[in-house]
C-alpha cells in the first residue's frame, strides 16, 4: 500500500512542477504585457530592428531573373512543347501554318470525351461508376463550361504525370537515404505543403511570365509531396519477407526496386496519385491567377464581378470534374490493391485492352466527323442551357426576405466574439509568444523542439509580420475551434451509429473533394465580404479531419478492451467515456492537427473576400510582383502550420507512449 502511494506520488510530482512553471510563465507575460509602457519592446517589436528579409530575398530573385534567364526560357520553351499540346487536344484546335492558308486540325470531340469518360468509369468501377463519371461530364458540357473545363483538365493531364515521376524518384531516394529523408526531403515537403498557394505564384510570375507554363510548375511543386509521401510509406510497409525472398532469388538492386518492392507498394502509391490529382486540381484553379485560364479564371473573373450565378455554375462544374476524377482515381487505386488473377495473355493488342480501344476508337472517329458535322466538334449551344439567373434569383430572394437576420447574426459575431479576440491577439507580447510556445516545446518534447518552435515563431517578428501574424492566428484559431467543435461530436455520434456514419461518409467525402474557392461563393452571397465570411468557409473546409479522425479514433479501440470493461461491470456510458475515448484521443487529437492545418490554408484564400491578415499580404505582393514580401509572408503562414503541427505531433506521440 505504501509503494503505491508513494509511486502516485512520483508521478504527480512532475505535473505539479509543470503546474508551477506554467503559473511563472504566464505571470511574467501578464506582467510583460501590464508594462508595455514601459517596456514597448517586449509587446510590439520595433521597427529599428526589423530585419529586411523580403529586401534581400526580392534581391536575390532579381539576380536569378537577370543572370538566369536562359535557363528559365529554356525551361518554358520545354515545358511549353507537352504543355500546348495537351491545351490543343482537349481545348484548342491543331493550327498548322499561318495566316489564312493555315491548316486547322480539330480538338477532340466532345461527344467522344464524354464517351471515353463513360468507359472508363465502366472499366474501373462498373456501372455506377460508368454513370457517376460519364454524367460529370456531361453535365459540363451541358451547362456550357467544356472548353474552360477541358484547359483546367490539359493541365492537369501534364502536371499530374510529371508529379508522379518526381514524386516517385524523390521518395525512392528518400527511402533509400535515412538521413536525406530526415535533414533534406521531411523538411522541404513540410514547407512545400504548409506554404500557401498563392505565395507560389510570385517567384513563378516573375521567372516564367504569365503563362500556362508558369501555372504548371506552380502546379507540380504544390501537388509533388504526397507522391514523395506515398513512396516512403509504401516501400517501408513491403513485408521483410518478400525482400529476403526477391534476394534469394538472385535480384540485383535495381531489379528488386522495380520488379518486386514497388508492385508491392503499388496500392499505396495510386492513393499518392489520387491525392496528387485532387491537390493538382485545386492548385490549377488558383493559378488560373497567372496564366491557367479554364474554370477557374472563370469563378475569378465571376467573384470580382459579383456575378453570382456564373460564378456558382462555374464552381459547380469544378465540383464535378473533381468529383469525376476523384471517384476514378480511387476506383483505380482499389483495384490495385484487390491484386490480379493470372489470366492468359492475349497476342492482340485490342484484346488484352478492350476497353482502351473502344474509347480510342470513339475519340478518333467522332473527332474526325466532326470536320464534317459541327455539333461533334463543339457543344451546341442549342443544347446547352444556364442556371445563372435563377442562382441570382436565389441570392436575391434570400437577401431581401433574410437580410436583417442575416446581418444580425454577422454583426453579433464581428461584435461580440470576432473584434476582441483579434484585439487580444494582436496585442499578446512577441516575446511572451515565443517564450509560452517555446516552453510548450520543452515541456513535450525537449530543447530540441522548443528551439525549433521558439525560432520560427520569433522569425514572424523579427521580419515585421508581427500583426499580420496574429491577425492569421486569431482568425484560423477561432475557425478551428468551432469546426473540431462541430466536427468531433459528429465523429462521435457516428463512431457509435453505423446508420448515422452511412449518411456522414457521403457527405464529408463530397466535402473532402470540393476545392477551395467553392466553398467560397455560396458564403460571399449571403455574408459579403470580410472576416465573417473568411471563418464560415473556413469552417466548412476544415470540419472534415475532426469528423473523420474522431469516428476513426473510437472504432479502432481493440475491441479486447471493451470486452474487458464490460466484463468488469461498466455501463456502456462508461465504457465510452473512460475507456474508448482516452484511447482514441491521440487519434482525435491527430485530427485537430489536420484541422487546424487545413484552416490555415483556408484562410490564406479567405484573403480574396476581404480578410486583413498574411493572406493579404501574399495578395499585395502578387498584384506588385513583389517575390520578397509575398515569399516572406508565405514562409511566416508556413511556420504557423509547422508550429502548430509539431507541438500537436509531440503531444500525440507522448499521449500515444503513455497509453502503450
Amino acid at each position: 500500500m505504501t509503494a503505491t502511494a508513494s509511486a502516485g506520488e512520483t508521478r504527480s510530482r512532475p505535473v505539479q512542477v509543470w503546474l508551477l512553471v506554467w503559473a511563472v510563465a504566464l505571470a511574467a507575460v501578464l506582467v510583460v504585457f501590464l508594462l508595455q509602457d514601459r517596456l514597448p519592446w517586449a509587446v510590439n517589436y520595433p521597427a529599428s530592428a526589423v530585419v529586411p528579409v523580403a529586401d534581400w530575398v526580392s534581391a536575390l530573385m532579381r539576380w536569378i531573373k537577370s543572370n538566369l534567364s536562359w535557363l528559365t526560357r529554356s525551361i518554358t520553351a520545354v515545358l511549353g512543347v507537352p504543355l500546348d499540346f495537351a491545351l490543343n487536344l482537349l481545348a484548342k484546335n491543331f493550327k498548322i501554318g499561318h495566316g489564312a492558308e493555315a491548316y486547322v486540325l480539330p480538338r477532340l470531340s466532345w461527344v467522344g470525351v464524354c464517351a471515353a469518360a463513360f468507359i472508363t468509369g465502366h472499366a474501373a468501377g462498373g456501372r455506377k461508376l460508368s454513370l457517376l463519371v460519364g454524367g460529370c461530364f456531361l453535365y459540363i458540357a451541358l451547362f456550357g463550361q467544356w472548353t474552360s473545363a477541358m484547359l483546367t483538365l490539359g493541365l492537369i493531364s501534364i502536371a499530374v504525370p510529371f508529379c508522379i515521376v518526381t514524386g516517385l524518384f524523390a521518395g525512392i531516394w528518400a527511402w533509400r537515404k535515412p538521413w536525406a529523408e530526415r535533414l533534406i526531403v521531411s523538411p522541404a515537403l513540410d514547407l512545400m505543403q504548409t506554404i500557401p498557394t498563392f505565395a507560389y505564384l510570385i517567384p513563378m510570375l516573375l521567372l516564367f511570365g504569365n503563362s500556362p507554363v508558369s501555372a504548371m510548375i506552380a502546379t507540380a511543386i504544390f501537388a509533388t509531396p504526397p507522391m514523395v509521401r506515398a513512396t516512403m510509406l509504401g516501400l517501408s510497409r513491403v513485408p521483410s519477407e518478400i525482400d529476403d525472398f526477391s534476394e534469394m532469388a538472385g535480384c540485383t538492386a535495381r531489379q528488386k526496386l522495380w520488379r518486386v518492392l514497388l508492385p508491392s507498394a503499388r496500392p499505396t502509391l495510386m492513393v499518392g496519385v489520387n491525392q496528387v490529382i485532387m491537390l493538382a486540381l485545386n492548385m490549377v484553379i488558383i493559378a488560373s491567377m497567372i496564366g491557367a485560364g479554364g474554370l477557374g479564371y472563370d469563378v475569378l473573373l465571376a467573384l470580382r464581378a459579383l456575378k453570382v450565378g456564373e460564378a456558382m455554375e462555374a464552381g459547380l462544374a469544378i465540383v464535378a470534374l473533381a468529383i469525376a476524377l476523384d471517384r476514378l482515381s480511387q476506383a483505380i487505386a482499389h483495384s490495385q490493391a484487390k491484386g490480379h488473377v493470372h489470366q492468359e495473355v492475349s497476342p492482340s493488342l485490342w484484346r488484352r485492352y478492350p476497353n482502351l480501344t473502344l474509347a480510342i476508337a470513339i475519340l478518333v472517329v467522332t473527332t474526325l466527323l466532326g470536320l464534317f458535322v459541327p455539333a461533334l466538334a463543339v457543344v451546341p449551344k442549342a443544347i446547352t442551357f444556364t442556371t445563372a439567373p435563377l442562382w441570382k434569383a436565389a441570392v436575391n430572394w434570400v437577401t431581401i426576405n433574410f437580410f436583417d437576420t442575416i446581418e444580425a447574426f454577422r454583426v453579433a459575431l464581428i461584435l461580440n466574439l470576432l473584434n476582441p479576440l483579434r484585439a487580444f491577439c494582436e496585442g499578446f507580447p512577441w516575446l511572451g509568444a515565443v517564450f509560452l510556445l517555446g516552453l510548450a516545446g520543452y515541456q513535450l518534447s525537449g530543447l530540441r523542439l522548443a528551439v525549433l518552435v521558439a525560432a520560427l515563431t520569433a522569425f514572424c517578428a523579427i521580419t515585421g509580420l508581427w500583426e499580420k501574424t496574429m491577425a492569421t492566428v486569431y482568425l484560423c484559431g477561432i475557425s478551428a475551434f468551432i469546426a473540431c467543435l462541430i466536427g468531433i461530436p459528429i465523429g462521435l455520434m457516428a463512431s457509435r451509429s453505423d446508420r448515422f456514419e452511412k449518411i456522414v461518409t457521403p457527405v464529408i467525402d463530397t466535402l473532402q473533394v470540393l476545392p477551395s474557392f467553392c466553398f467560397i461563393i455560396p458564403v460571399v452571397m449571403l455574408f459579403r465580404v470580410g472576416d465573417v465570411t473568411a471563418m464560415i468557409a473556413t469552417i466548412a473546409f476544415a470540419v472534415v479531419p475532426a469528423i473523420r479522425y474522431t469516428n476513426h479514433g473510437i472504432r479502432q479501440v481493440p475491441p479486447a478492451l471493451i470486452e474487458a470493461a464490460k466484463v468488469s461491470g461498466c455501463t456502456p456510458r462508461q465504457t465510452f467515456f473512460r475507456v474508448q475515448l482516452p484511447l482514441a484521443l491521440p487519434e482525435i487529437m491527430l485530427g485537430v492537427n489536420q484541422t487546424i492545418l487545413m484552416a490555415l490554408a483556408m484562410i490564406i484564400i479567405c484573403a480574396m473576400v476581404g480578410t486583413r491578415d498574411l493572406g493579404q499580404e501574399v495578395f499585395i505582393a502578387l498584384s506588385k510582383a513583389d517575390s520578397g514580401r509575398g515569399i516572406v509572408a508565405g514562409l511566416a503562414i508556413a511556420f504557423i502550420g509547422i508550429v502548430a503541427d509539431r507541438l500537436f505531433s509531440a503531444w500525440t506521440a507522448k499521449a500515444r507512449a503513455r497509453l502503450g
